[in-house]
């Protein structure tokens, strides 16, 4: 277990890198306010800073040089890539701090009209929309594995590592909408994110059955590594099954009872500030009822 956790032969992914830069620049926006006296909730400092650290260790340590050896382990980046990592990313709110906490002179005047004009656009809309991200999720799946795109791919120079770039900003675009509580562009209704989420879990819990039930090999690519390991390829991936399986379901579950809390919540408070609303200026419905009550009272009694 320890060799997953050094660093390996093969050099780290970008995303590596990428962790480290998000993980400074978030901590810089958050001391920034907190330092003006601001509030900047800690949990999602926590959050953000997990799912970074996550981004490190997967990408950049042995884990990443197990990876291009066996199935099982790149099924393990793939899933935590596309289903653990971004929903810690995007429960920090990193949009809501980027607004608050960059200056509005010099540089972060730039930074601030280049972030707006992102929200508007069109192209972010659509990029965030389910028309985009459930294809998407069907081709790192299905189409990757049983349309025979992964062999190709892998072995190209940097195919690994475009495939697990490719696998995270999957991630991000199917759960920016879903999770987040920042300004998006794209915003959907609680029975929307709580359908593409079933959607999504239905999905891939197919795919990890059929891999971990299948009796041919999926991919080449992995079977003279794993094969030099001591491991039976084949073994190895049904293991990888397995976790899709296992492993892909339980993000999704908690984030569907993260949603539901959230729906319940809001609709418990919207009820009890129209509840408010009606005792200081009455209801209008029901004061319309109530009147129409009386009018068919009045026609009964008896003259």
């Amino acid at each position: 277990m320890l060799e997953y956790l050094v660093p390996g032969p093969y050099p780290a992914s970008p995303l590596a890198a990428l962790g480290i830069l998000l993980a400074i620049a978030y901590l810089a926006g958050a001391m920034r306010l907190w330092r003006q006296g601001r509030r900047w909730p800690v949990s999602r400092t926590f959050c953000f800073l997990a799912g970074c650290a996550a981004l490190v260790i997967i990408m950049g340590l042995g884990v990443e040089s197990y990876g291009y050896a066996q199935f099982s382990v790149f099924m393990f980046q793939q899933l935590t890539l596309m289903m653990a990592i971004p929903p810690l990313l995007v429960l920090g709110s990193p949009g809501t701090l980027l607004l608050r906490a960059t200056p509005h002179w010099g540089l972060g005047r730039a930074v601030l009209r280049l972030a707006h004009g992102a929200l508007r656009s069109r192209a972010a809309r659509w990029a965030l929309s389910p028309a985009v991200a459930l294809p998407l999720y069907l081709l790192a799946f299905y189409g990757l594995y049983l349309g025979n795109l992964a062999d190709p791919i892998l072995r190209l120079p940097g195919g690994h590592q475009t495939l697990e770039i490719g696998f995270f900003l999957t991630g991000m675009l199917f759960t920016i909408p879903v999770l987040a509580d920042d300004p998006v562009p794209a915003r959907m209704g609680y029975g929307a994110r709580a359908l593409d989420l079933f959607a999504e879990a239905a999905l891939h819990a197919f795919f990890g059955v059929f891999i971990m039930m299948s009796d041919t090999l999926m991919i080449g690519t992995f079977v003279q590594p794993t094969a030099a390991l001591g491991l039976d390829p084949l073994e190895d991936q049904r293991v990888a099954g397995a976790l899709a399986w296992s492993y892909g379901e339980a993000p999704t579950l908690l984030m569907v009872l993260y949603i539901m809390h959230r729906w319940f919540r809001e609709d418990t408070a919207r009820a009890r500030a129209h509840d408010r609303y009606a005792d200081v200026h009455g209801d209008d419905d029901l004061d319309a009822y109530n009147e129409y009550l009386a009018r068919l009272h009045e026609r009964r009694r008896p003259r």
